[in-house]
């Protein structure tokens, strides 16, 4: 059986996109009012998200000196001076970006759908974000008391996709791998790492990304799914003559 569903955080129970977009051109405006790029902005910052964060994960910076890179090209990308103090620009970033946080809409109710079961799964997150950060964010958007964990980098010394990260966020469960779902947005991170790792991986794709990008991964659009992909998993674990 399913006994534990751990979810990640950014995209998946935590509207990220949201907050990137009214942070990335509420700092831009008060940097440069009305720039003709303004529109790109949001975009631009997931983008170098993507490009620098993977130094940090590698070991080769900080989590700080990340943040100062992708602050620095996004000044040089958009045409603005570099801050004298990126640390003191990135928290004027911060402030926006934490005034907008918010989780999905489908969060709640999935939540309760899910601790209605008679055979409830301990629910938790494993996220490759700093624990400080991830855990503040549950708290405010009124999701921390919901979680069994919080599973990160710092207490299991890998990231996603690491095999060591899942086999590690199992045990920290106390649990086998093949007991654990894990639901994410990513669909190697959340879905297909996950699950070559023997947990079970379930990519949500809020965003509808094209729908045969992988016809061996469950592949759901909105969390509200995801009591009737428990249902209809758990009797193939029970009995492995129904097996895909």
């Amino acid at each position: 059986m399913i006994r534990a569903i751990l979810f990640d955080l950014d995209e998946t129970l935590f509207d990220h996109r949201r907050a990137v977009a009214h942070a990335a051109t509420r700092w831009t405006e008060s940097v440069c009012p009305g720039h003709e790029l303004l529109p790109e902005t949001p975009a631009l910052w997931l983008d170098l998200e993507d490009k620098h964060l993977p130094a940090w994960h590698a070991g080769e910076c900080s989590f700080a000196e990340q943040r100062r890179r992708r602050l620095r090209e996004f000044c040089r990308r958009l045409g603005l001076p570099e801050p004298a103090d990126p640390d003191a620009a990135f928290a004027g970033f911060l402030a926006h970006y934490e005034s907008a946080w918010a989780a999905f809409p489908d969060v709640p109710e999935t939540l309760d759908a899910l601790a209605a079961l008679d055979d409830a799964p301990v629910l938790g997150v494993l996220t490759n974000g700093v624990a400080v950060q991830q855990e503040d964010k549950l708290r405010r958007i009124g999701l921390m008391d919901r979680m069994e964990v919080v599973l990160t980098p710092d207490t299991l010394g890998a990231f996603k996709p690491a095999p060591q990260c899942y086999h590690e966020a199992a045990a920290k469960l106390g649990l086998r791998p093949q007991e654990v779902l894990m639901v994410g947005d990513n669909l190697l991170l959340d879905a297909v790492a996950p699950s070559r790792a023997g947990m079970h991986g379930v990519w949500l794709d809020r965003y509808r990304a094209e729908p045969g990008a992988s016809p061996t991964v469950t592949r759901i659009t909105t969390l509200r799914d995801l009591p009737e992909v428990l249902a209809a998993l758990s009797p193939r674990l029970r009995d492995p003559s129904r097996a895909a």
